[in-house]
């Protein structure tokens, strides 16, 4: 995927009056956050060495000495206390998350970054780093050998090209030493140890700690849906209840019904342009056979020239039908101000998308309160339904391997990224990382951004994701497949020449990483998808 074809969350404020209302979503952050206050640490609960004070159920973030959280702090005041820790650890974050961690949240809380300084000593400079440019700004600090910063955030699918270059550090060692316990049952990831490898490992091994949760998920509109006279006629037409579709077969279906151009309402706009499109050519391909339908077989064959590659391919052009008819060149602030402006009966988004156009702040969205969640749709296979959706962009925190301090770099993002923290974090409106784990799903300041309607079908979404590509190479990979799928849409290739010629470019991709690397890649990978499938009825 090239940065050069991505719109950044920031050029969403210059897209024009429909990208206006997603501008005017984002901007609903400041009227949430008030000032902070000092804040005193005997204002801890009893038992507590650390965590933020000073406002309404901040004990839920607070952490004893025996938690991810604290044996972190106090393995940094430890290197501090012997003039082992660095003055300040260098992080480098995509600059439209930066809020989260500078901006005091809720009322009379201190920020991240406050409490971080306090309770360690060590200042933390975070450099904004320009949306899509991340990885770019990485490989120019590792080629260069630059040492500008000690933590790199990037898209969580490039850990195998980053690890591949010696840039980043393998955290293994570290993870022993401080336990931060990423699959706790009851507070860690969706899915245990598959969710940790999904995020945060490559080849078996940690390279990235998750700072977010971009898992792409489903929307419908509620006042639709619920209208007696939508009802009857989509029943009279089709023979069986209107609701939120179960399988690909009822989300076409629903989505030609409400297809209305000459209403302003398009069927469904989950994404098909280039550069973001083809996660949604992912959800139906994955989607055919149970539990799964890989990409690779177990050889490093590629599956996607086949009668599945095909089918799937067919439908996302034949899905056209239904969408705008610029739906090639949309990206996600063409959607979300699509789908504020109330143009669409269902899209598949990040999971932000409730928090920013269901929100009395944001006036100019005309779909508030009338904003449903659903499951990813499926296939029937042998009874089964098998429901998938895809991970993408999701941006992971690594180590650089010039940093002077790797481990205090690593006891920072075991503080951050873990489930106390992480949940305060996400919390606020301040940026956009998002929750993905078990403590965040029901953490009440969470649910109360993101609604209690829509956490739920996050969560269980987030327990029937597949992982993009993830092996060296990744990025090439995904460029084939994304042009390919591109021209099929404007017709410049049938829907078999396309999956013919990603073959061949993953074949040529594949001898160039190295048969190796690749099969032990695919093989660690296959922990990382998901097992869960739903019934039919």
């Amino acid at each position: 995927m090239t940065t050069q074809n991505r719109i950044s969350r920031r050029q969403l404020l210059a897209t024009g009056s429909k990208g206006a209302l997603v501008a005017a979503a984002v901007g609903i952050a400041p009227q949430f956050i008030r000032p902070g206050r000092a804040f005193a640490q005997d204002a801890l609960a009893a038992g507590m060495i650390g965590g933020p004070a000073g406002f309404d159920g901040a004990e839920r973030y607070q952490y004893g000495p025996d938690t991810p959280e604290g044996r972190a702090i106090e393995a940094l005041r430890s290197l501090k206390g012997a003039g082992k820790a660095p003055e300040r650890i260098v992080l480098g974050l995509s600059d439209g998350s930066i809020g989260q961690l500078t901006q005091p949240f809720p009322a009379g809380a201190p920020s991240i970054k406050e409490l971080f300084e306090q309770e360690t000593g060590i200042t933390l400079d975070i450099v904004g780093v320009p949306n899509g440019q991340e990885f770019t700004k990485t490989m120019q600090d590792i080629s260069t050998n630059g040492g500008q910063f000690d933590i790199y955030a990037v898209e969580w699918n490039r850990l195998g090209d980053l690890a591949e270059t010696g840039g980043i550090i393998k955290m293994d060692d570290f993870v022993a030493a401080h336990r931060p316990e990423w699959d706790d049952p009851e507070r860690g990831y969706v899915n245990g140890a598959q969710g940790v490898s999904l995020l945060n490992q490559y080849r078996g091994s940690t390279y990235g700690v998750s700072l977010d949760g971009d898992f792409q998920t489903w929307n419908y509109r509620t006042d639709l849906f619920g209208a007696a006279a939508e009802q009857k006629a989509f029943a009279d037409k089709y023979g069986y209840e209107l609701k939120p579709p179960r399988t690909w077969k009822e989300l076409d279906e629903i989505s030609s019904f409400f297809f209305r151009p000459d209403q302003g309402l398009f069927g469904s706009t989950d994404l098909r342009n280039q550069g973001w499109g083809y996660t949604n050519w992912y959800q139906r391909y994955t989607s055919m056979a149970s539990p799964n339908q890989f990409l690779f077989a177990d050889d490093g064959k590629p599956l996607i020239n086949s009668e599945q590659g095909l089918a799937a391919t067919e439908e996302y052009i034949k899905s056209l039908a239904y969408k705008s008819p610029d739906a090639i060149s949309w990206s996600w602030p063409e959607q979300y101000g699509n789908f504020g402006s109330g143009g669409a009966a269902m899209t598949c988004a990040f999971s932000n998308l409730p928090k920013f156009l269901d929100n009395p702040g944001n006036s100019g969205s005309m779909v508030s309160g009338k904003v449903g969640s659903m499951l990813p749709p499926g296939r029937e296979i042998g009874g089964d339904l098998v429901r998938r959706t895809v991970l993408w962009l999701n941006l992971s925190a690594s180590i650089s391997s010039q940093s002077k301090h790797p481990e205090a770099a690593y006891l920072l993002l075991q503080w951050l990224g873990s489930s106390r923290i992480y949940s305060w974090m996400t919390a606020n409106p301040g940026g956009y990382f998002d929750p993905f784990q078990l403590a965040n799903f029901s953490d009440p300041l969470v649910r109360q951004t993101y609604h209690d309607y829509h956490m739920d079908v996050v969560r269980e979404s987030v327990a029937r994701t597949v992982p993009s590509i993830n092996y060296p190479g990744a990025t090439a990979f995904h460029n084939a497949l994304d042009e390919n799928l591109v021209a099929s849409l404007t017709g410049a290739k049938s829907a078999a020449q396309a999956m013919a010629d990603t073959e061949s470019e993953w074949l040529k991709i594949a001898g160039r990483v190295g048969e190796e690397k690749l099969l032990e890649a695919i093989k660690t990978n296959k922990a990382a998808w998901p097992t869960v499938v739903d019934r039919l009825s």
